[in-house]
């Protein structure tokens, strides 16, 4: 049993590192269309560097701005919710990431996503922008890397 008094870390920073990383496990909700599939682990990475990608305003949500964004040549990474119901609402972006070279990842929740992005909604699908003078231009590459073992 671990207590809030033993931890390192504030009643707050518990709260923010508890909803970053509840994610639901492996379930129905998940297609088995989304690939690829983060795993537990590796969602959680992403979801932070989504939400300091959000902090320098380098984020686009929703299907529409995500497609947008791929068609002008700005989207540096997607990100893709498994849980969307129903999947084939995004099941068109792979094809145009893949047409425009830009990695895309699916993660299982698209609830996390949502508080990633810094919204209370459900979020299927965001971009990151490209940004050449951005202080996260390292993260994402890093990111991008790890994204493209999934596929190996």
């Amino acid at each position: 049993h671990y207590t809030i008094e033993n931890s390192k870390y504030s009643r707050i920073q518990i709260s923010r590192i508890a909803q970053a990383i509840y994610i639901t496990p492996m379930d129905e909700n998940l297609s088995p269309k989304a690939y690829p599939l983060a795993s537990l682990h590796f969602t959680g990475t992403i979801m932070d560097v989504m939400e300091q990608c959000k902090n320098n305003q380098q984020i686009k949500k929703g299907t529409n701005e995500v497609v947008n964004t791929l068609k002008k040549g700005r989207a540096e990474l997607i990100v893709l919710a498994a849980d969307a119901q129903p999947i084939e609402v995004v099941l068109h972006i792979p094809g145009i990431c893949e047409t425009k070279n830009v990695p895309y990842v699916f993660v299982q929740s698209k609830i996390a996503l949502g508080r990633a992005c810094g919204v209370d909604a459900p979020i299927v699908s965001s971009v990151i922008l490209k940004k050449e003078d951005s202080q996260l231009k390292n993260i994402v590459d890093g990111l991008k890397f790890e994204i493209e073992r999934l596929l190996i």
